[in-house]
C-alpha cells in the first residue's frame, strides 16, 4: 500500500464502486454532443435514413479513451431486427462520428465510439404490462386493509 492510499484509508486492491465523477461528466458531455451531431448530420447509410436515434447513455472507460454508447432507434418500421441494423450502421459510421465529435467537445482525447442497442426501454414496457395484468393487480392489493365506513363503528 502506498503512502497516499494509506493516508486516505484506501486499498490498492479495493473493488471499484462504479464510475467516477470524471467518467460520468465526460459521458454526459459526449452524449449531448452525439445527440446534436446525429440531429444535424446526414449520414449516407440507408439504414439510418428516416430514423431518429435516442442516445440514452454513454459509459466511459477509466482512461476516457473509449465510449460505449447505448442507443434506441426510433422511426418508421424500426422494430426488433431493424434495431440491430441501425446499431450496425452507427458502428460503421463511428469513425466519421468520432471526427465530428472531436469538433464539438473540449477533451484531450476524442474517445473511440462503440454503439449498442439499449434494451432498457423494452424491459420497462414489459414491467408496465406485468403491472397492468389483473392477477398481478389482485396480488398487489391483497394486503390492503378493507375500507371502513366513515363512523368507524361496527354493526
Amino acid at each position: 500500500m502506498s503512502r497516499a492510499s494509506a493516508r486516505h484509508g484506501k486499498s490498492r486492491h479495493a473493488a471499484p464502486s462504479g464510475p467516477s465523477q470524471r467518467q460520468l461528466r465526460a459521458g454526459e458531455l459526449i452524449r449531448h454532443a452525439l445527440v446534436e451531431i446525429l440531429r444535424e448530420e446526414h449520414l449516407a447509410d440507408p439504414a439510418l435514413a428516416d430514423v431518429s436515434v435516442t442516445v440514452s447513455e454513454v459509459r466511459m472507460s477509466s482512461d476516457l479513451k473509449h465510449a460505449i454508447c447505448f442507443v434506441e432507434p426510433l422511426g418508421a418500421g424500426v422494430t426488433g431486427p431493424e434495431n440491430q441494423t441501425v446499431v450496425k450502421a452507427l458502428n460503421s459510421a463511428s469513425k466519421l462520428l468520432r471526427g465530428r465529435l472531436g469538433r464539438h467537445i473540449d477533451m484531450k482525447f476524442t474517445p473511440d465510439l462503440k454503439f449498442f442497442h439499449d434494451d432498457s426501454f423494452a424491459h420497462a414496457a414489459r414491467i408496465d404490462r406485468l403491472f397492468d395484468n389483473p392477477l398481478v393487480q389482485k396480488d398487489l392489493h391483497a394486503d390492503d386493509p378493507p375500507a371502513s365506513d366513515e363512523t368507524g363503528e361496527e354493526d
